[in-house]
């Protein structure tokens, strides 16, 4: 914040309304796109996915040390494996959001995935953190690791999830350049919701996540900072399992954003697999890619589109 104040040579509470409307307006919330009816029946989607960062965590930071290296490999070497094998004897779809170059690094990976009926996603180049970087940078960066993973997986993706949901000023605009369908970085509903920027509706779907519908948070740790995780595999259930609840209740969507190398471990892929059983176990929940989940989002909306407005 002082960076920030520094720069603009004037502090927030100075800023004339026209500022500050224009900040809050130039990436919004829109129309809800929760839709009337879900497929078959069903009361609500359940859309699973997984940030595939494997090495490039460390590689954005430019750390080079073995061990931090080592634990992005264990992603790929153990935790996809496990995943794989729970997503196939469920029968779910999933969506896997790839780092470009996670998918350089593993393309047999990224095929294996998209064999089994898995959507690949747009995750960055390097995990890199987009409101460090100049615009023209982050525009070439999106449209390169675009490039990458329409050539590794033989089918371009449709979708963008922003590295550690960093998304900066200019992210919308890059997002609509690429004339993608949807995005899953912002968090201003449980449910799907039209984008606007600058008060002009986009088209474009949200799928917005959420911090306490991550693993991350409450597994990672930092062995050099004050960083510990202090929530067993148990209170991570129970709080995805409330939270899966809820969107059950209310007829909503439910997403889930996982990462290999944190619940491909042995003592927190069972969670995993035991919430699955639940959700499955109700009868009539969706389970769906995110791609499936905007498109019918998009065309079964409770509230219309206003005659002018297009989606991708």
């Amino acid at each position: 914040m002082t960076g920030l104040l520094q720069a603009d040579g004037n502090e927030p509470w100075r800023w004339p309304e026209a500022r500050w409307r224009g900040i809050v307006n130039r990436v919004r919330a829109g129309r809800s796109l929760q839709p009337t009816r879900w497929p078959d029946g069903a009361r609500c989607a359940f859309a699973i996915s997984f940030d595939a960062d494997h090495e490039t965590i460390p590689l954005r930071d430019g750390d080079e040390s073995p061990m931090r290296i080592s634990q992005g490999q264990y992603g790929s070497r153990r935790g996809i494996p496990r995943i794989r094998r729970l997503l196939q004897e469920a029968g779910i779809p999933a969506t896997f959001f790839y780092p470009a170059v996670s998918a350089m690094l593993y393309p047999d990976e990224v095929r294996a995935l998209v064999g089994d009926g898995h959507e690949i996603g747009i995750h960055s180049w390097i995990h890199e953190r987009n409101t460090q970087l100049p615009p023209e940078d982050e525009l070439r960066l999106s449209l390169r690791a675009r490039e990458v993973l329409a050539d590794i997986s033989g089918v371009e993706p449709v979708g963008i999830r922003t590295a550690s949901w960093d998304f900066s000023v200019h992210t919308m605009s890059i997002i609509e350049q690429m004339g993608l369908l949807y995005d899953s970085s912002l968090m201003a509903d449980d449910d799907p919701y039209e984008l606007l920027a600058d008060g002009r509706p986009t088209g474009i779907v949200e799928l917005p996540p959420e911090w306490i519908r991550d693993d991350a948070i409450y597994f990672n740790f930092e062995r050099f900072s004050a960083l510990r995780p202090y929530t067993p595999p148990s209170g991570v259930a129970e709080v995805f399992r409330a939270e899966f609840e809820g969107a059950y209740a209310e007829g909503g969507l439910f997403l889930l954003t996982l990462h290999p190398h944190v619940s491909g471990h042995r003592s927190r892929i069972g969670i995993i697999a035991d919430l699955l059983a639940h959700a499955r176990a109700r009868g009539d929940v969706w389970f769906a890619t995110h791609a499936d989940v905007a498109r019918w989002c998009l065309h079964h909306a409770a509230t219309p589109a206003p005659a002018e407005a297009k989606g991708p």
